[in-house]
């Protein structure tokens, strides 16, 4: 239960610093999402520092990289974790499933936002 609580805080943090970063930002460009741009290279940048300094021993602990990975990366971008899975699979020279994975997870993620906003409009 600890645990969830750490991933559940760090996901506050996370969320309410991509707002403050990315609403004021966003609003300055009506065809480039820079806030939500730099808040996801900012995630990348993060979530890489972050697990590589837990994969080194004794730096991180596990309760902490929870609360840093997976809860403050995860509410503040979820593209952070989609970009560390995406190394993984090229360290592991996974090609293929790189390939598959980047391609369907973009294009099935737009096609569930245009599916959402067409279900949406349905009871209309």
């Amino acid at each position: 239960m600890k645990q969830a609580f750490l991933v559940f805080l760090g996901g506050g943090f996370g969320s309410v610093l991509r707002f403050l970063i990315s609403k004021p930002l966003n609003l300055l460009s009506s065809n480039f999402f820079l806030g939500t741009f730099l808040v996801n290279i900012i995630g990348c940048l993060l979530i890489g520092l972050i697990l590589g300094l837990s994969s080194r021993g004794n730096i991180l602990s596990y309760n902490s990289t929870l609360f840093l990975a997976t809860g403050f990366c995860g509410g503040f971008t979820t593209f952070s974790a989609f970009a560390f899975e995406k190394h993984f699979l090229l360290k592991n020279s996974e090609l293929i499933h790189f390939s598959i994975y980047m391609i369907s997870s973009i294009v099935v993620g737009v096609l569930a936002v245009v599916l959402g906003l067409w279900l949406s409009k349905l009871g209309e």
